[in-house]
C-alpha cells in the first residue's frame, strides 16, 4: 500500500512561465485508492483477525500471529531507552500535557429568555491512534495523539502501528507509548488498522474514535468508517 516518495527540487530562478502549472500537485488515483481500501475494510470486518494477519504479510512483508505487542515488551523499551530519548520524550509529554490541561474548562451554561443551553464535554470510553511506522519513527505522533486522550479523561486508549519487516515495532514508539500510558498496541498498520479500531476484531476491540495522520490509504479509510466512530480530521498524506 505504501510507496517510497521522493522530493523533487525546482529551481525556479529566473522562470518566467507558467508558474501555477509549474508547481501543480500531482495527480492522485483516488478512485484508485478508495477501491482498495473498501474492499480491506470489507475483509477485515468479514474475517477479523485472518484478515489481519493476511493483509500485515501483504502489505508489511511480514505474518505476525501475536498482533498486540506484550506490556513487558513496551516498559523495557522504555526502560532501556537511552537517556537523550527518554529526556526528549518526558519534556514533549509535560509541554503537551500543559498545553491541553489549559483547554480544560468548567462546564459553560446559557439562559436566554427561559432557555437553558449547556455545553458539557465528555471524554469517550475508547480512543483509538494511528501512528505511521514501517520505514520511519514517529513518537512525537504517539504523544500528540494519546496525551490528549488522557488529559480528556478516556479510560482507555489503543495505538495501532505498522510493523517492520521483522514484525516489530520500533522501540522509541513502544518508549512513547508508555510515556504517554497507552494501553493497548497492537502491531498492525494501514487501512486494516483503521478498520480493526472501527469494527473490532477477536484481538482488538471496537473504539469510539480514531485519530492520527497516514498515508492516502490510512486517509481514505478514516474518510470510510466516519460516522461509525468520530475522527478528527482526515490528515492525508503531506
Amino acid at each position: 500500500m505504501s510507496a517510497l516518495l521522493m522530493l523533487a527540487r525546482l529551481d525556479l530562478r529566473g522562470f518566467d512561465g507558467d508558474l501555477a502549472a509549474a508547481l501543480a500537485r500531482p495527480v492522485s488515483d483516488d478512485a484508485g485508492v478508495l477501491d482498495v481500501v473498501r474492499s480491506i475494510i470489507a475483509d477485515v470486518r468479514t474475517r477479523g483477525d485472518a484478515a489481519l494477519r493476511d493483509l500485515t504479510e501483504r502489505f508489511d512483508g511480514c505474518r505476525i500471529e501475536d498482533l498486540r505487542v506484550p506490556a513487558d515488551e513496551i516498559a523495557s523499551a522504555l526502560a532501556t531507552a537511552t537517556d537523550e530519548l527518554r529526556a526528549a520524550l518526558e519534556y514533549a509529554h509535560g509541554e503537551i500535557t500543559a498545553y491541553h490541561q489549559a483547554q480544560l474548562v468548567p462546564e459553560v451554561v446559557l439562559d436566554r429568555d427561559g432557555v437553558q443551553l449547556r455545553e458539557l464535554v465528555v471524554p469517550v470510553d475508547r480512543a483509538g491512534a494511528y501512528v505511521p511506522g514501517g520505514r520511519a519513527n514517529y513518537p512525537s505522533t504517539v504523544l500528540m495523539t494519546a496525551v490528549p486522550a488522557r488529559i480528556a479523561g478516556v479510560p482507555q486508549v489503543v495505538l495501532c502501528v505498522p510493523p517492520d519487516a521483522t514484525g516489530s515495532v520500533p522501540a522509541a514508539t513502544l518508549a512513547a507509548a508508555a510515556v504517554a500510558g497507552v494501553d493497548e498496541v497492537y502491531r498492525v498498520g494501514g487501512a486494516q488498522a483503521i478498520a480493526a479500531m472501527a469494527f473490532g476484531t477477536e484481538s482488538i476491540r471496537a473504539v469510539d474514535v480514531v485519530v492520527g495522520p497516514g498515508n492516502a490509504y490510512v486517509a481514505a479509510a478514516k474518510r470510510e468508517v466516519a460516522g461509525t466512530v468520530g475522527i478528527e480530521s482526515l490528515a492525508g498524506p503531506s
